[in-house]
């Protein structure tokens, strides 16, 4: 004799809607959250990009600076230093020093190589640097 099987096919399959249902909030969830964590990287990323371009400016216009300034090549000394920029950067620093001498043929000096670092660091961020190089001569 068979056995009465008080299941039916369709009583078997009442809740599956609701685990799909589930399962497909489940990956919408993780989706979102990937989505959430992008953005913050991209945010990251972007204030990075900010700090470099205003570093690069701020080497720049110091170089330009020096290179007004180059007529006597004494003034060029007023620029060697370290000062603190920590109103355009984020714990900055900007490091000028002179690296080498130009002389003309007679061997007076007409001039030197400089470099200028900006140091910075946001918070929670490890410090960076832009460094960069001038010949200045008169």
């Amino acid at each position: 004799m068979p056995a009465n099987n008080n299941f039916s096919a369709g009583y078997s399959q009442k809740g599956v809607v609701i685990v799909e249902t589930l399962i497909a909030i489940l990956i919408f969830s993780i989706g979102i959250l990937g989505i959430i964590g992008m953005q913050a990287n991209m945010i990251k990323n972007t204030a990075e990009s900010k700090y470099r371009a205003e570093a690069c400016y701020i080497a720049k216009t110091t170089i330009g600076a020096m290179w007004s300034d180059a007529s006597p090549v004494s003034n060029l000394d007023n620029h060697v230093g370290t000062d603190d920029i920590s109103n355009l950067l984020p714990g900055g620093t900007r490091n000028v020093k002179q690296t080498g001498v130009i002389t003309d043929e007679n061997g007076i000096t007409i001039g030197g190589q400089f470099t200028v670092t900006i140091n910075w660091q946001a918070p929670g961020e490890p410090q960076h640097s832009f460094v960069t190089v001038a010949n200045i001569a008169i």
